[in-house]
């Protein structure tokens, strides 16, 4: 999946805000390549699943995203790099034309990532002399979609890593890493929130992705939610008591799913719970760290074994849009969950929270136009929406309003939950 403003007046600059779009580039290119830093050939070249993809496809795939949407159409005389480039990097859009398969990325031994790091220079290059002629506002615009995709790409490249790894008996770490600093035990505590109309969705000049417009009301009733995510010591007790082994507890696809694929506890975690695989190697489990890597499923599971549920996505847009956006995000560089202090917290970082909305459109929603309307709308079906960022999510890239989707079977992205509850 790849999965955008006007939240809070003290968010985090996007791409280019405060910023040249140029040096904005830069950077955001800059640090794609940073993150394979360390990683060897052979390790960016492996894809250990279906939904996920090598490192080296992630570097190409963004590389001929800003080639075919923004130097074919406003860069005069540019032709593409490599004419096969379009067929093995194309993600899925079908009206720019066909790809290669998604699931056998993981064949592409070639080009070679000294090909594709080559691939990378040119197009920087040939961009960042767009860039300095002040493009047209409709080319600039695409670089700004582009680089947000490039984001999105950066933590998908993070968890696909930190997926391969974790097939490895060797279990080797992406990077040696400082854990996160230990956090005391916090009680949960449920923070009363009125009935009424809310607004939700972008509205503003900031940028956001065509899923989160436009603004609209919409009811919500009484209820309370969460102070904090549920953290790993609270699934602990969820799983001693037996809840992987009782079915009342399950949706039915839910159930059958934990049947089929043996699940008994998170992605990650040891069989006897006391430690995790995590970006820097296997580590103790940190008890008062959010849980993360559930799918929907056990997000939904755990909820109503608590007497509680999921919170929509309007009751937990109206809430965070009135905090600050910061957090452990990844500019933190832990690159991992953390416990936090005192008060309301986590709403952004840490993990991506399920929420209990279905992936669809807003009222009056309208995809972009052309290609790029293939970006979001069209995988408004089957899916769930999460909220509020991860540890591998950049601070500038995150909003109140920025809607992430999965299925609810997918659970090796950086995903936990927040209770609610009817009041």
């Amino acid at each position: 999946m790849e999965t955008h403003a006007t939240t809070s007046r003290r968010q985090p600059a996007a791409p280019g805000e405060h910023r040249s779009l140029a040096e904005t580039y830069a950077a955001v290119r800059g640090l794609t390549t940073e993150l394979c830093r360390g990683l060897a050939p052979e390790d960016m070249a492996v894809q250990s699943m279906p939904d996920a993809s090598p490192a080296k496809w992630h570097l190409a795939h963004t590389s001929w995203f800003f080639e075919h949407f923004v130097l074919e159409p406003y860069r005069s005389g540019y032709r593409p790099f490599h004419p096969a480039y379009g067929y093995l990097f194309n993600s899925y859009y079908y009206s720019v034309g066909t790809m290669h398969p998604r699931p056998a990325r993981g064949l592409l031994t070639r080009p070679s990532v000294a090909e594709v790091l080559a691939y990378r220079r040119h197009v920087d290059a040939e961009l960042q002399e767009l860039l300095e002629k002040r493009p047209a506002p409709e080319a600039a615009a695409r670089v700004t979609l582009g680089l947000n995709h490039e984001q999105q790409h950066q933590e998908l490249l993070l968890t696909d890593i930190k997926h391969l790894f974790a097939q490895n008996p060797l279990e080797p770490a992406w990077r040696e890493l400082a854990p996160p600093p230990a956090a005391p035990a916090r009680p949960l505590k449920y923070l009363p929130r009125p009935a009424g109309l809310v607004s939700i969705g972008h509205a503003g000049d900031g940028f956001a992705f065509d899923n989160e417009t436009p603004r609209h009301q919409a009811f919500v009733g009484a209820h309370t939610l969460a102070s904090r995510p549920v953290s790993n010591g609270d699934y602990a007790e969820f799983i001693r008591a037996g809840s992987y082994r009782e079915p009342r507890l399950w949706l039915a696809d839910g159930w059958a799913t934990i049947q089929r694929e043996g699940w008994q506890r998170p992605l990650y975690w040891s069989e006897d719970m006391t430690s995790e695989f995590t970006l820097g190697g296997r580590r103790t489990l940190d008890a008062n760290a959010p849980v993360c890597h559930l799918s929907y499923y056990e997000a939904d599971a755990y909820a109503r074994w608590a007497g509680a549920r999921l919170p929509t996505e309007a009751e937990w847009e109206s809430y965070a849009a009135g905090l600050d956006v910061g957090g452990n995000l990844l500019e933190s560089g832990y690159f991992h969950p953390a416990g936090a202090a005192d008060g309301p917290a986590q709403f952004y970082g840490d993990v991506w929270e399920w929420t209990a909305s279905p992936y669809s459109a807003y009222p009056r929603f309208q995809p972009l136009a052309g290609s790029l309307g293939e970006y979001n709308g069209k995988f408004m079906a089957n899916q769930l929406v999460l909220r509020g960022g991860s540890c591998v999510t950049p601070a500038s890239h995150i909003r109140a309003t920025y809607r992430n989707f999965f299925y609810p079977q997918q659970r090796w992205q950086f995903s936990g939950l927040r209770l609610a509850k009817d009041a």
